[in-house]
């Protein structure tokens, strides 16, 4: 097969930019106009047209004082013409220039006019369009060689499978040399047992990519992750998915060391929304978790980002504050509306991930499960079951102070390091803030966190500048009604009403 598209296939001219591929010598024995004969002929033309135009100028019968000499030139698909420079021959002279035919013009910074002429149809007759004489020949040559190649298909696709796998295992053990992978220990056993583990995508983004452990052996297979949002608990449940895939692709893994057990199936419930209107995203997320729940085996690895939504009181607390904050009576409602609902559906989102909690400790052997969550309500209400398969971890963060309650909206350092223990705080307030959520959105919401906090009613929010500008209409109103219209004082009454700033407006309204 490479003999050949070797002997057809022409690569030294493909390197230089030619337009024709097939090789020379090809085609010697077809008729008298072989590919050979023509590529010679097309790419001596403009040295032979030059000594045709040459001729042709010297023998017209009229002649101009021409700045530049016309020419003959060769266009694709048109054929041969003559080209005139800068003035087009008038009807008179083109009676005196016997079968001289116009063909049409090109503007430019130099005008051409263009002419069919005796010696231009003679080397139409002659010549033709070479140019496509040639693609043709050509063309006809390469779906023959595609036609013999056809029969070749299997092994092409074989041949084809070989080199992207070898693609892929070379770009595998660049990166591995790169970045200091090492040679993940693949066993039998259910475990997984990794130090210093790293995102694989996600050191290469940051300055500083902070590794951690994953230890899950045969006890504490059920890990529930809580901690702050932007502490990292998403990357790092990825994170171990991601080594675990790279493992059995065969790659070396970013960590220090990893032992790691064959595992079935990976499923992930991570809060990702197809574009696809049939289903909410709640039950997108009920979906994959009722498929890990029917499906999971104790070789498996089952990832839940956020199963449940929300971290519950500051959410509610955020939401509650942008539904009152807003000026408008109408968003107010609908933003109390969905405040209520969305206090409803965090109830059962606890419901639903205890159920799930449960359902994997009831296995003799349960999966390798990374859970990571804001509903710390479940520890409160001792919605879990006491069992030695559940651990529990934190993203741990540093506070200014010790003391710092979850209404509090200082600043905090996230260290991105996952340790032992519980969150019972999310920091919901400090996250907003990064996000840029308004101050006074923020505000309201600590305010509403700290009556609930102490068992308060929740006071009624009053935007101080609303309050004022109602006030103004009212008086504003009052006056109007007590206003003599007859015997009053039309411009104390306006100075009255109106701010200073108005009064130049007004008093241009009174007199236009």
């Amino acid at each position: 097969m490479r003999v050949l598209i070797m002997g057809v296939i022409d690569v030294k001219r493909c390197k230089k930019g030619y337009e024709t591929l097939v090789k020379e010598g090809l085609c010697d024995e077809v008729e008298s106009n072989s590919l050979d004969e023509l590529r010679t002929v097309y790419e001596g033309l403009p040295d032979f047209l030059e000594q045709v135009s040459a001729y042709e100028s010297a023998s017209l019968p009229v002649q101009y004082g021409w700045k530049k000499d016309p020419c003959i030139i060769y266009v694709h698909q048109i054929g041969y013409l003559m080209c005139i420079f800068d003035e087009k021959l008038s009807d008179e002279t083109l009676g005196k220039l016997e079968g001289f035919e116009f063909a049409f013009s090109e503007d430019g910074d130099i005008k051409k006019f263009f002419y069919h002429t005796p010696k231009t149809k003679e080397l139409d007759n002659l010549l033709g369009d070479i140019f496509h004489k040639i693609l043709d020949m050509e063309r006809a040559i390469i779906r023959d060689l595609i036609s013999r190649l056809l029969n070749f298909v299997p092994q092409l696709i074989k041949a084809v499978g070989f080199a992207a796998e070898l693609d892929c295992i070379l770009s595998l053990a660049m990166i591995a040399r790169q970045n200091n992978y090492v040679r993940p220990i693949l066993t039998q056993d259910t475990i997984l047992d990794i130090r210093n583990g790293r995102h694989v995508l996600q050191e290469m983004t940051v300055d500083t990519f902070v590794p951690n452990d994953t230890r899950i052996l045969n006890e504490g297979r059920i890990n529930i992750i809580t901690g702050p949002n932007y502490s990292g608990k998403s990357i790092y449940v990825k994170q171990v998915a991601l080594l675990v895939f790279l493992s059995h692709i065969g790659s070396f893994v970013p960590a220090d060391s990893a032992t790691i057990g064959i595992t079935d199936r990976i499923f992930c419930a991570m809060g990702n929304k197809p574009m696809t209107p049939e289903q909410s995203t709640f039950m997108i997320d009920l979906h994959q978790v009722g498929m890990m729940l029917r499906q999971a085996t104790s070789h498996s690895l089952c990832l839940m980002d956020e199963f449940g939504k929300g971290t519950l009181t500051e959410g509610l607390a955020l939401l509650g504050a942008a539904a009152f904050v807003t000026p408008f009576n109408l968003s107010r409602q609908t933003g109390l509306y969905s405040f209520f609902l969305l206090a409803k559906s965090f109830l059962d989102g606890i419901g639903l991930l205890a159920a799930a909690i449960h359902h994997f400790v009831d296995y003799e052997n349960p999966p390798k499960v990374l859970l990571c969550t804001h509903l710390t309500e479940m520890f409160d209400k001792s919605c879990l079951p006491k069992s030695e398969n559940i651990k529990f971890y934190t993203m741990s963060v540093l506070r200014p102070d010790s003391n710092c309650s979850c209404t509090s909206t200082e600043d905090i350092i996230f260290l991105y390091r996952l340790i032992p223990g519980q969150a019972p705080l999310s920091y919901g307030l400090h996250c907003a803030s990064l996000a840029g959520i308004p101050d006074e959105v923020v505000q309201r919401a600590a305010d509403i966190l700290e009556m609930v906090k102490y068992k308060r009613p929740i006071d009624r929010f009053v935007n101080q500048r609303l309050s004022a500008t109602d006030q103004q209409y009212k008086d504003a109103v009052a006056k109007m009604l007590a206003f003599d219209a007859h015997r009053g004082d039309l411009n104390a009454f306006f100075d009255d009403i109106f701010p200073l700033e108005c009064s130049i407006s007004v008093d241009a309204c009174k007199y236009s």
